[in-house]
C-alpha cells in the first residue's frame, strides 16, 4: 500500500526522469535476475504514473478547447482588427 501512496505523490516529471533511470540500468545489464525483475515492474508502476499525468492533461486541454470553442473565433477576429498600430 505505501507503493501506491508514493505513486499518487510522484510528479509526471519525478516519474519520467526515475523512468530513465530504471531504462538505463537495465541496458546496461549487470544487475541479477531478481533486480532486473525488480527493476521492470518498478518501470511499469513509473509508466503507469506518466500515463495518468498525461490522460489527465488531455482531459484538461479537450475541456479547454471545448469551453472556449465559439469564444476562440469572436476573439481571434477582434485582435486582427488591432494590429494596425
Amino acid at each position: 500500500m505505501a507503493a501506491k501512496t508514493e505513486e499518487s505523490t510522484l510528479g509526471y516529471e519525478q516519474a519520467r526522469d526515475e523512468l530513465i533511470d530504471v531504462v538505463r540500468r537495465l541496458e546496461a545489464g549487470g544487475t541479477t535476475l531478481e533486480e532486473s525483475l525488480a527493476l521492470w515492474e518498478r518501470g511499469e508502476e513509473l509508466a503507469k504514473v506518466c500515463r495518468r499525468w498525461l490522460e489527465g492533461a488531455r482531459a484538461r486541454l479537450d475541456a479547454a478547447l471545448s469551453e472556449g470553442g465559439d469564444g476562440d473565433g469572436d476573439a481571434a477576429a477582434e485582435n486582427t482588427g488591432t494590429d494596425e498600430d
